[in-house]
This record gives structure tokens, sequence and C-alpha cells, in this order.
């Protein structure tokens, strides 16, 4: 077994950020979705618009997310697409057998 110590906490931190049923939902929908807004994400949640920016600068302090201006809003896209798989293999998506 090879034990690189900054690999493993990295993962694990990517891990703890995810962990979060918020952010998970934040992510499979992005997934889905490619870029949306805060208002759109707010709906959809059914939360504040203060605690999805929340969970949004988690996600982007993560490197998961990213935030692109679009004219006067900020949309927000995946950043990392190698959580796709990850996230597809936890809900058993794409799976065509």
């Amino acid at each position: 077994m090879d034990y690189n110590t900054v690999l493993y906490q990295e993962k694990s931190e990517l891990l703890k950020v995810l962990a979060h049923p918020i952010r998970l939902c934040i992510v499979r929908g992005l997934m889905q979705k490619e870029s949306c807004n805060v208002t759109y994400m707010e709906e959809c949640l059914h939360v504040s618009q203060s605690s999805v920016s929340q969970h949004l600068s988690k996600l982007k302090a993560a490197g998961i997310v990213k935030c692109i201006r679009v004219g006067n809003e900020n949309q927000y896209q995946i950043a990392d697409n190698s959580l796709q798989k990850l996230i597809s293999d936890l809900f058993e998506e794409e799976r065509k057998d």
C-alpha cells in the first residue's frame, strides 16, 4: 500500500465538502443543467439565497464549481469534471448494461 499523505488529505477534504446534502445536490444539478444562477438553485432547493451562496462559496473554495459572469448575473458550472463519475456512481446513473 502506497500512502501519499498529501494526496489522501486532498481527496478527503474534497469528500468532506461534498458530504453535505445541499452541496451534493448542487453539484449533481449542475451536472445535469451545465450552468445556472443562485435564484434557480434557491427555487429548486427550497432554501434561502444566503444558504445557497454559502454552499456555493464552499464548493468554489474546494475547486468543485466555478462562477462565470454572464451579463449582470453569475452562472455556476462544474469546475472539476473528474467528479462526475463519482457523483454518477453514487446515484447509479448512466449505467447501461
